[in-house]
C-alpha cells in the first residue's frame, strides 16, 4: 500500500521552523492532536510547505502526549525546537501560535518523529 501524503505547512513568518527541517535539526514535528492529525500513521510522508518550498519526510514514530509538558519530559526539546534555549521557551512557543492553547488542552499533542 502507497503511504499517505499529508500536508505539513508553515507561515512564511516561521520559515526557520521549516529550515530546521530541511537542515535535519528538527527531528519531531508536532501539532495539536485533532481528529486530521490523530489519522496520521508512521510511515505516511509529511509534506512541509513554506512559500513555495517543498521537502518530504517520512515518518518513523508517531506518539500522542494529553500535555505540552508530558511530550518535553518524555522527547528533548532540541528534536522538537533546536533554535530554543529550553524546554519552557519551547513551550511558550508552542502556546504562541494562534488558538493553540486551546486546541492542545482540548486535544492533546501529537509527534511524528521524522
Amino acid at each position: 500500500m502507497e503511504p499517505r501524503k499529508w500536508i505539513i505547512r508553515f507561515r512564511a513568518r516561521d520559515k526557520f521552523n521549516f529550515d530546521e527541517v530541511v537542515e535535519d535539526l528538527k527531528k519531531v514535528e508536532t501539532r495539536a492532536a485533532t481528529d486530521k492529525y490523530r489519522k496520521i500513521t508512521k510511515g505516511d510522508i509529511l509534506v512541509f510547505v513554506c512559500g513555495k518550498n517543498r521537502l518530504e519526510k517520512k515518518i518513523k514514530k508517531v506518539e500522542l502526549f494529553k500535555t505540552l509538558d508530558a511530550m518535553y519530559r518524555k522527547i528533548n526539546y532540541k528534536k522538537i525546537m533546536p533554535s530554543q534555549p529550553s524546554a519552557a521557551a519551547a513551550k511558550r512557543v508552542n502556546e504562541s501560535y494562534p488558538g493553540y492553547k486551546e486546541k492542545l488542552k482540548a486535544f492533546g499533542v501529537i509527534a511524528y518523529y521524522i
